[in-house]
């Protein structure tokens, strides 16, 4: 039986391992093929314990952590991720940041996705945040890793009322599947008012 949990304190604290497991397996795959450790996911994963204001939502099947979403008000998460938005105007301070929606092959498709966007939309409004936003990587359309069959979340997105902000564009480096060293990628930023 699924069930979508706000993971905080001891809660957030016991899952935080398995959370990070969930990263490192979901963006093994396309677009993201990122070479992930669990050491840097914890570290990563850390600010969500610091900050009063950040959302882990896990989704359950039973005791197991099938996925999970992430979400924190943008000016504190990465400075790489809040100098794109310089030359909108948009005041930072409104700005609600759904970090991450990593859930494993099997469980998609059956309306996680649209929780996960539910419960960081309804805590960003909690918080008095009026726009929410989210990246993805850009990768060229003949990557050599790219799947034959791969469709973007791209409809998704836009049915849940999100676009692509022109020329909001972060840049942040990982270490991709089969290579040695990080290299820079472009994520695109997706937005909507709430």
């Amino acid at each position: 039986m699924m069930e979508l949990r706000r993971l905080r304190g001891e809660a957030l604290d016991a899952a935080l391992d398995d959370v990070a497991a969930l990263r490192i397996a979901v963006f093994r795959d396309w677009p993201y093929i990122y070479d992930g450790s669990l050491d840097y996911e914890r570290r990563y994963l850390e600010s969500y314990r610091q900050s009063e204001a950040a959302l882990v939502v896990g989704a359950f099947d039973g005791a197991r952590l099938v996925g999970a979403a992430t979400g924190t008000p943008l000016e504190d998460h990465a400075a790489d991720f809040a100098a794109p938005f310089e030359a909108t105007g948009l005041d930072l301070g409104t700005v609600f940041y759904c970090a991450e929606s990593v859930l494993l092959p099997e469980y998609r498709g059956q309306g996680l996705g649209h929780l996960f966007f539910d419960h960081r939309e309804a805590h960003a409004r909690a918080l008095g945040r009026s726009h929410a936003v989210f990246c993805s990587v850009i990768r060229p359309d003949r990557h050599p890793l790219r799947p034959a069959d791969y469709r973007p979340l791209d409809g998704f997105w836009r049915k849940r009322g999100y676009a692509p902000l022109p020329g909001v564009i972060a840049r942040f480096d990982w270490t991709d599947l089969g290579e040695t060293c990080q290299t820079g990628k472009d994520l695109q930023f997706w937005g909507r008012q709430l």
